[in-house]
């Protein structure tokens, strides 16, 4: 099987995180210099998102928190050699993913926000719905409780000898 190879430059998504000993104003020169680091290594950027500060699932180099960045640019396969390198050897960043990927328009990313956007509220949705459902479901519960106890009460009584 052959592989065709396109003319076009490859299209590239990097995730990083830079540690949270900086504050926003200092992440915004990091991230300058890293966007600078792609354009002088022949890089276009196409795409970037400054996700903010997140908490991480677990520590990386002792922090917890992060501000978190997200870059698509095209770029020849050994320049990004050496972004990789560089970025690997910042004390800045934390972490840092590179994976090929196909390239979309602005309108394509922006429906794929949108969308995501609907099933996060579809979501909600369907969570408030079932808290509701169990709300009613522990109100009948109780309900149903409180006529075992009327009923276990009156049965007592009726067997007593008192009654007359």
């Amino acid at each position: 099987m052959s592989r065709i190879k396109s003319s076009e430059t490859p299209h590239y998504e990097m995730l990083y995180i830079v540690s949270n000993q900086f504050t926003e104003e200092e992440v915004k020169p990091i991230n300058a210099k890293i966007n600078k680091l792609i354009v002088d290594n022949g890089g276009a950027i196409t795409y970037s998102e400054d996700w903010g500060k997140k908490k991480m699932h677990y520590p990386i180099k002792g922090f917890s928190f992060g501000y978190y960045f997200l870059i698509e640019f095209d770029v020849n396969g050994e320049q990004l050699k050496k972004i990789d390198k560089n970025l690997r050897m910042s004390s800045e960043i934390l972490r840092h993913q590179i994976i090929a990927k196909v390239k979309k328009s602005a309108e394509e990313i922006k429906q794929e926000k949108e969308q995501t956007e609907k099933k996060m509220v579809e979501k909600k949705i369907a969570e408030e719905e079932a808290e509701e459902k169990k709300e009613e479901e522990a109100k009948k519960e109780a309900k149903k409780m409180d006529l075992k106890d009327l009923d276990e009460k009156l049965d007592k009584i009726l067997d007593t000898d008192d009654l007359l």
